[in-house]
């Protein structure tokens, strides 16, 4: 359950679905999606793709007044599904500090690569903010560099809390449980 909860968190604080401050463009959709791969099972892997992509058309034609195109977010997507797969295959059988490090570094940067690369195809054609050439691919790197520093932040964050809140509680009820020496 806590996945679903994770990933109806991160979609309702994305930018124009509700009102909020934007708490320093926090993002736990990465975080979310390790989660999800990490405690669902693979049958259940699918739907969030599909409420993403529905959650993408939404925001791309009614928040943003865009005309939507599903050929501009096939990478993204497919990020989405690739998020999952690579909660479930560095967390879902053992869960430890090295390996959530692991997935905060690697789904951000997966992220980061995939996603500043779909941006400069698209805008680098006649008229776009990006040159044809590997000097406008560094330029849309560069432009994400921001995003990416607060999308690790935010992930790492959020795997933390949601990988160590449980542990630290079965910790401190497994030493409520034990009982006290008394030396007298």
């Amino acid at each position: 359950m806590v996945a679903y909860l994770l990933l109806l968190a991160a979609i309702l604080i994305r930018p124009g679905i509700l009102p909020h401050p934007g708490w320093l463009d926090f993002s736990m959709l990465g975080a979310a999606l390790l989660y999800f791969g990490a405690r669902r099972n693979w049958r259940e892997a699918l739907l969030p793709v599909a409420v993403l992509a529905g959650v993408d058309y939404y925001l791309t034609t009614h928040v943003y007044g865009y005309a939507f195109a599903w050929q501009d977010y096939t990478i993204t997507w497919a990020w989405y599904a690739a998020a999952i797969v690579l909660g479930h295959i560095l967390l879902s059988t053992r869960v430890s500090v090295v390996r959530v490090a692991s997935a905060t570094l690697l789904g951000p940067t997966a992220f980061f690569l995939a996603s500043n690369y779909a941006a400069w195809l698209g805008m680098s054609k006649p008229g776009g903010i990006y040159a044809p050439t590997f000097s406008g691919l560094m330029t849309s790197y560069i432009a994400g560099v921001p995003f990416y520093g607060r999308d690790l932040l935010s992930t790492g964050i959020v795997l933390t809390l949601a990988f160590g809140v449980p542990v630290a509680i079965r910790h401190f009820a497994h030493n409520r449980a034990l009982p006290t020496h008394s030396t007298l």
